[in-house]
């Protein structure tokens, strides 16, 4: 796992490579869809896990970049919920293995209800990417850890793309626009080997982490995703119970768990939603929560508030703060468990892909 995360400013750097024309600054898709963008009135994500997260924060890049609804759910609810399509509008599937058992079964439903299907798979030869219309690799390489690191941050760069190539056919994006995002884009695989360097400061925190109970990740916009992944990959290595919320649900109940003794993981990226982020913090540290900030040195300037520790990220453009900022959450859980003496590659109960239901 360490070496997967250690792997992930090449990997997601040999992605964007293949889906943007660095020359001319725009989205270059390797592969004709066939479909139009322009012709779409909703699209459907689909997925399990780790990859469910990914589309998630897809969901908020398709609508913001091309302005086309988005339904997301995972795909065990997905498959039985008899969900009406219109017919012609596209369904995406999201896998690392390209064979999760739940995914097959909603691809072939969304099939019969004459959706474009397109899957993002690390696997080009899987079930899923030949039962598909359209597939759109991660170039992660093969992922052996058993919590997925890699293929999350490459499934992210490949969904961002198609949503600013959906932006453009959409008319939603100018080529100025789409100039300016790719830019930002390109920064990306240099930011995460940025991140990386905040390890030190994650392997100290950890120590505090392993005596904990229970874990609170918060976050809002696409760090809410983030938050949930967060939460998500402590539980399965490290076997701590953690809860990932939408940072303005926290007055809607989970701030009645906050004491003294509960770490509140906030991930915060100078967004426009940043002082809504710094309101919740304020609720968490007046009842003594012990305020655990993800987030660049802006972040920690301006909040104005005593943490208990700081993870002092890069300072980066929010479009895209998704993908580096999935790093030190990564890194959080694999040293959380390495400190526990935990089984980080392979962790109990789990296998790499779900292939039955």
């Amino acid at each position: 796992m360490a070496k997967e995360i250690h792997e992930q400013p090449e990997v997601v750097g040999h992605t964007l490579a293949h889906y943007l024309d660095m020359g001319s600054e725009k989205v270059a898709l390797p592969t004709k869809l066939p479909f139009d963008f322009k012709k779409l009135d909703r699209v459907s994500i689909s997925a399990c896990g780790t990859a469910y997260y990914a589309g998630l924060v897809a969901k908020y890049w398709f609508e913001r970049f091309a302005r086309l609804p988005v339904e997301i759910d995972v795909a065990s609810e997905f498959r039985y919920r008899e969900a009406p399509f219109q017919p012609g509008n596209l369904a995406i599937f999201v896998s690392q293995s390209g064979e999760t058992a739940d995914t097959l079964a909603t691809l072939r439903y969304a099939r019969e209800q004459k959706q474009h299907v397109l899957s993002v798979v690390n696997v080009p030869t899987s079930t899923i990417a030949r039962e598909s219309d359209a597939v759109m690799p991660t170039l992660a390489g093969p992922e052996i850890g058993v919590a997925s690191t890699k293929a999350f941050t490459c499934q992210l760069s490949v969904l961002v793309c198609l949503a600013i190539a959906a932006g453009r056919a959409r008319g939603v994006l100018s080529e100025e626009d789409e100039r300016k995002l790719v830019r930002a884009l390109v920064e990306v695989p240099r930011l995460m080997s940025e991140a990386l360097r905040v390890e030190p400061q994650v392997e100290a925190l950890a120590r505090d982490l392993a005596k904990s109970r229970d874990v609170l990740y918060l976050g809002r916009g696409t760090a809410y995703p983030l938050a949930l992944e967060g939460a998500l990959k402590l539980k399965e290595i490290s076997y701590i119970h953690a809860e990932g919320y939408a940072a303005g649900e926290l007055k809607h109940g989970p701030i009645a768990l906050i004491d003294e003794t509960m770490p509140v993981i906030v991930i915060a990226p100078f967004d426009r939603v940043f002082d809504k982020t710094v309101s919740n913090m304020q609720e968490v540290a007046a009842r003594g929560g012990k305020i655990i900030l993800i987030g660049d040195q802006r972040a920690e300037h301006e909040s104005a508030i005593r943490f208990f520790k700081a993870i002092t990220m890069p300072d980066m453009a929010a479009d895209f703060a998704a993908i580096p900022y999935a790093v030190p959450v990564q890194m959080l859980a694999y040293h959380t468990a390495v400190v526990m003496g935990k089984d980080v590659d392979q962790p109990r109960n789990l296998a790499k892909s779900v292939t039955v239901e």
